[in-house]
């Protein structure tokens, strides 16, 4: 399993450089088929191991530099997909489970995904004052002057309407528009959405005018008020108000969305707009508050794609790439396959194992989803079509950069270079994860930026991205910089000097650390100062800095492992101390939820009655609360339920306060 983890690990540079492309540059580098079959297999790694749960869950990009930053009051988040009504089936379970609701159907509003861009508008005394694009889900680009050109866009807002709201919605182009657009265009664009950003996002606010763009509006951000209480009835006062709402969406009970999905496939073709699916959203606004959301999803709307096209083309080679924890990760190199317009020609193979399991040799015609022209999605050998030459794949035994041995370790899928540090591959991988989104974000500092530098000498280590700025004048002289890119990369380094602890654990690239899981570091430990010497105090096995570690909701022992060999490296610590020496690293508790919860240490046990044990969980990490699975001196409350075991046990024994269910509600303010 822990070889998956590092198959994940790829993942997540691939999807983030995916988002970047598509969120931020309107540029993007895969098809959304792509795009889903990649997060489907990492999400089928992270099932498989709990404790990666939401470690991928991604959204969007870093605003650029050409517009100011606009921070949402609410996140926009991103979606979770489903493919067919068993994996639907499966979320409205996971729906009833967290809620424990039985076997009560749910009701859901469909509404069919547009493909465009995403945008906030935010209206304050009723008047449109500022409309911003996703960014990276928690701060976009301020659009507002270019979103005032939108005749769909309602300036005013009726006097039922709160005095602050935040209405969120799809800016797009028709089909019809789109030819008439690139029939006056000298550079083609590729399809209806990559048009309507672009569009969107232009300097000169003359050419958004020029350009004819549309606007749906479907979600709700933060509001000074109430507007309804179903979403149903949200879309309808949207409506009211002047907005243009889908004339597809309506309401659907559990069992008919299937019947609906059916019926808007049929339809696809023929609708005026781009759609990949529908959007199921529960329609009661109330469950969809307790429900909330886990990593960067909710957990009450799902999006169900449609099929992806197919394709056939020709295996011809298979390389080897090298991760930053020294996986080798089989990449295809294919015959270039047009695809509903997509141009396909390499696929990653995943592992060793993959290769044996679908016998992929040389030669093999293959059939393939629709992709894009990075990555796509290999289904099957078509064995009649095999040349009679073909021979089994034989997996290489040592690392292609560096030649140091590659083993595969008894249980695990992917084998792994040895060569550690002195691996130039693993160094540069390390380097492009230390300054990727999500980790230190440095603008500029791209993975074809890092690999120059690298090979000039000028980066050898996390700490030597710091003393760049010093060498302003001689990136300056390289071909294709100048002093102004010079300048911006010295300017985007020195921003990055202070960083949210969170990021920087993040950052420092250890096995089996994602975001996620930095978080819940981050959250539990609060400070750098005191988050090191933990990690140093829990090498020692049976401690109680390990007990503490490994009682972390979400952290079981396989990362307190990794952890502890990380700490328990003297180069490591080394390079720590050069890399904070320069760095401010913000205390997780500065921003912490405040009340009676914040900063407390909650045990639940037993079943509880009235709140499924997920949502309870949720519900005391939304204010503030750090959530453990054992019971220690630090614990502030056990909170317990019917058939409560051992851990009351404890709790009682060690003086710790012991809550009822109807307890916790009422402390929590439920």
């Amino acid at each position: 399993m822990s070889g998956a983890r590092d198959t994940l690990a790829a993942l997540i540079a691939r999807l983030a450089e995916a988002d970047l492309a598509y969120h931020r540059d309107d540029q993007p580098i895969m098809d959304d088929a792509t795009y889903d079959a990649l997060k489907r297999e990492a999400d089928a790694l992270r099932a498989a191991d709990p404790a990666l749960a939401a470690s991928l869950d991604q959204v969007g990009a870093p605003a650029s530099g050409a517009f100011a930053k606009i921070r949402h009051r609410q996140p926009m988040l991103s979606l979770d997909n489903v493919f067919d009504d068993v994996e639907f089936a499966a979320f409205c379970a996971k729906i009833r489970r967290f809620l424990n609701l039985g076997p009560a159907p749910l009701g859901f509003v469909a509404e069919p995904k547009i493909d465009g861009l995403s945008i906030s508008l935010t209206y304050e005394n009723r008047r449109f004052v500022r409309g911003a694009t996703r960014g990276d889900g928690s701060e976009g680009e301020d659009v507002t002057d270019n979103l005032r050109t939108l005749a769909d866009l309602p300036l005013v807002l009726p006097d039922d309407a709160p005095e602050m709201i935040e209405i969120r919605g799809e800016v797009y182009m028709t089909k019809a528009d789109f030819l008439a657009l690139n029939q006056g265009q000298a550079r083609q664009f590729a399809n209806p959405r990559n048009a309507a950003a672009g569009s969107l996002r232009q300097l000169d606010v003359a050419i958004t005018a020029s350009r004819k763009l549309s606007l749906f509006a479907y979600a709700r951000g933060a509001a000074s008020a109430p507007v309804a209480a179903t979403h149903a009835e949200y879309l309808a006062t949207l409506r009211r108000w002047g907005f243009a709402v889908n004339p597809l969406a309506r309401p659907v009970s559990e069992a008919e969305a299937a019947g609906f999905q059916q019926s808007i496939g049929e339809r696809r073709a023929g609708l005026d707009y781009d759609i990949d699916g529908v959007v199921y959203k529960i329609d009661d606004l109330a469950l969809q508050d307790r429900l909330g959301f886990v990593g960067r999803a909710p957990r009450w709307a799902v999006a169900w794609k449609f099929p992806a096209e197919r394709a056939i083309s020709v295996l011809r080679a298979i390389t080897i790439q090298v991760g930053r924890t020294g996986a080798l990760t089989p990449r295809a190199t294919l015959d270039p396959v047009n695809v509903g317009g997509v141009l396909v020609q390499h696929a990653t193979l995943h592992n060793e194992d993959e290769i044996i399991r679908k016998d992929f040799r040389l030669g093999d015609t293959v059939e393939l989803q629709r992709a894009g022209d990075v990555i796509p999605q290999v289904i099957r050998v078509l064995p009649e079509h095999r040349p009679d030459d073909a021979v089994p794949y034989a997996f290489p035994d040592h690392c292609p950069v560096c030649h140091a041995l590659a083993i595969r370790p008894a249980g695990e899928v992917i084998r792994r270079c040895t060569g550690g540090l002195t691996c130039a591959a693993q160094v540069v991988e390390r380097l492009i994860h230390f300054c990727a989104r999500g980790a230190f974000d440095i603008e500029g500092m791209g993975e074809k930026t890092v690999r120059e530098f690298h090979a000039r000498g000028w980066l050898a280590g996390a700490p030597d991205i710091f003393r760049l700025p010093a060498r302003a004048e001689a990136i300056a002289a390289l071909e294709g910089w100048g002093e102004t890119s010079a300048a911006k990369l010295a300017a985007a380094i020195e921003a990055r000097r202070t960083v949210p602890l969170a990021r920087f654990i993040f950052a420092l690239g250890i096995r089996r650390i994602g975001e996620a899981n930095a978080r819940l570091l981050a959250r539990h430990y609060t400070s750098y100062a005191n988050w090191r010497a933990q990690m140093q105090a829990a090498g020692e096995i049976g401690s109680d800095a390990r007990l503490e570690l490994g009682s972390i909701s979400g952290i079981g022992p396989s990362i307190a492992e990794e952890l502890a060999g990380f700490f328990a490296e003297p180069h490591n610590r080394a390079l720590l101390d050069d890399l904070v020496a320069p760095l401010t690293i913000l205390d997780e508790a500065a921003t912490a939820a405040s009340g009676a919860l914040a900063g407390k240490t909650i045990v639940f046990t037993g079943t509880l009655q009235q709140l499924a044990r997920p949502e309870a969980k949720a519900r005391a990490e939304a204010l503030g609360a750090k959530v453990t699975e054992s019971v220690s001196k630090k614990t502030d409350y056990v909170v317990v339920g019917e058939d409560a075991g051992s851990k009351a046990t404890k709790a009682a024994a060690l003086g710790v306060t012991i809550l009822t269910e109807a307890a916790f509600r009422e402390l929590a303010g439920l």
